[in-house]
């Protein structure tokens, strides 16, 4: 591989691993150092979905595979944490559920996509409407779902660290939660212009 020309691709599969060294972290529930550095590792693994982009928008290293690379990652880091939350009981088993679901059934719809040379955001994407683009790949959209599940998976590590007894961390403990319902409802509204947009796709 050339590692200057895909220095995007590798930041994105990268980011996975960091995401996993973060999560294992957490089965460490006596441990305020693991949790600090799951705390860290989950900020630095999300932050990476950003670096990623801009290096590739930067030195034109934007493509197809980059393209599946970055959603493959997002969904990968997304749905482990979910699950683990879920596992750890810190969140329902209904938030990696929906998550899942909502991943198979828009990365289905956009493998077709590809299949017909589209992407899921950029010049080739299939969604062809206003309300579908600003859904799916406005910035304010998109900024705003990263913002609401990066907040709300690291606020739930922070309040769930091994500390002595904290006050505000009943506080910020809601207001996790709350963020993570945010986080889940626009994982569910941003897949709706997929699915209702896929009926072109399957037009003989």
């Amino acid at each position: 591989m050339d590692i200057k020309n895909n220095t995007a691709n590798i930041v994105s599969i990268s980011r996975v691993f960091v995401a996993f060294a973060a999560i294992g972290l957490l089965f460490f529930p006596d441990s305020v150092c693991a949790y600090i550095t799951s705390f860290v590792l989950t900020a630095i693994a999300f932050a990476m979905d950003g670096v990623d982009g801009y290096i590739a928008r930067k030195y034109n290293q934007s493509s197809e595979l980059g393209s599946v690379l970055d959603i493959m990652g997002d969904r990968i880091v997304e749905a482990s944490y979910w699950i683990v939350f879920a596992v750890l009981g810190w969140l329902p088993v209904w938030f990696p559920i929906i998550c899942v679901t909502r991943a198979f059934t828009t990365d289905g719809i956009r493998s077709v996509a590809l299949s017909k040379g589209m992407t899921a955001f950029g010049d080739k994407s299939m969604q062809t409407t206003a309300w579908g683009k600003f859904i799916c790949s406005s910035k304010f959209m998109r900024i705003s779902y990263a913002v609401a599940k990066v907040a709300a998976f690291i606020l739930l590590i922070l309040v769930h660290t091994p500390f002595e007894n904290i006050p505000a961390f009943g506080l910020l403990a809601k207001i996790a939660v709350i963020l993570a319902w945010i986080a889940i409802i626009f994982c569910v509204v941003r897949a709706v212009p997929v699915v209702a947009e896929s009926g072109k796709l399957f037009e003989k």
